[in-house]
């Protein structure tokens, strides 16, 4: 157990200068029941404490638990979703509200986020990063090189971008549906978690998703990104490795909720298993049938959503240069 009245950070400043080293944030359990990144942070805290691994440049945080009450409970939420709608709010209402109004200003004080994350069904690791450099209403952004380079390196070859726009596309469908309003997130900013403050605050930053929530080998997956970043941003004068080509680069097109207890999966589904045009994905509660558009994968297919959240994604294959 950790206290659920605090929240924990670990800085360290190098001391041979490193004015033109960004200032990386290293988070991990923003979801309670994915500690993976928890236990790679704390790898290389405890490198870092003994010696044996030296941050000789600029300035690293690192939280290795962003929800105590999640991660106390063995749950992704505490009293809601940490990583949607993030953002400071004078009247807190709920526990996350009030880790939002810590966790936003200490985000925003950096210039890089490493955000380490697992998933619930079978699958390789795989790293989300932003859109490309734009400056349209939902996501303007200025450092998707950066980005990617970042991306590039943190030691998996599975890329997936699309996440806001997608998010942003299902805000669009349902009012256009009609949805019965609180039934759904009808706002497009309830997408917006760690990545996506960090990039409105002028920054930029990814997710890794380390693999399946209970795989030994996430912890690894985490540490081994911890290590990369750290080396390819300059904090450390450790050798850093090359990136893990050839990239798999997708791109999320779509997000579909579940709308009711009834809704069912037309079969088990693992994260980016492959889709024909038409095949039946699921089938709702009232016996209509959900089939693939066209040609794609299926991503974050979750069995155990709750009516009006997202229940999968459609994705398809990016043409959008990683490295």
């Amino acid at each position: 157990m950790i206290s659920n009245r605090h929240l924990r950070s670990h800085r360290y400043t190098g001391l041979e200068g490193g004015a033109s080293v960004p200032r990386l944030i290293v988070t991990g359990a923003v979801h309670g029941n994915e500690v993976a990144g928890t236990k790679g942070i704390r790898r290389v805290i405890e490198e870092l404490d003994r010696g044996e691994l030296e941050i000789v440049r600029g300035t690293v945080t690192f939280v290795p638990v962003c929800n105590p009450l999640a991660y106390n409970q063995v749950q992704r939420m505490g009293q809601r979703n940490l990583n949607r709608r993030l953002q400071p709010t004078a009247t807190p209402q709920d526990f996350e509200d009030r880790i939002a109004n810590v966790l936003c200003p200490l985000l925003a004080a950096h210039d890089v986020l490493l955000d380490l994350h697992s998933f619930r069904s079978p699958g390789r690791p795989f790293v989300m990063r932003g859109p490309a450099d734009n400056h349209g209403a939902l996501e303007p952004f200025a450092h998707a090189a950066a980005e990617a380079r970042l991306a590039a390196h943190v030691g998996v070859s599975r890329v997936v971008e699309g996440w806001m726009s997608a998010y942003a596309a299902g805000v669009a469908r349902r009012r256009q549906q009609g949805l019965t309003p609180g039934a759904v997130h009808e706002d497009p900013s309830y997408g917006v978690g760690t990545t996506e403050y960090m990039r409105a605050q002028g920054g930029y930053g990814v997710t890794l998703e380390c693999g399946q929530h209970d795989d030994p080998e996430g912890e690894h997956v985490a540490y081994h990104a911890i290590r990369q970043t750290l080396a390819l941003l300059g904090h450390t004068d450790t050798p850093l490795a090359p990136p893990a080509r050839p990239f798999e680069c997708l791109k999320l097109a779509e997000v579909v909720d579940r709308h009711a207890e009834g809704d069912r999966f037309a079969k088990p589904w693992t994260s980016f298993d492959p889709l024909a045009e038409g095949e039946l994905i699921a089938v709702r509660a009232d016996g209509s049938e959900l089939r693939a558009p066209q040609a794609g994968y299926i991503v974050f297919p979750d069995v155990k959503a709750q009516p009006g959240h997202e229940w999968f994604y459609l994705a398809q294959a990016s043409t959008r240069p990683i490295a």
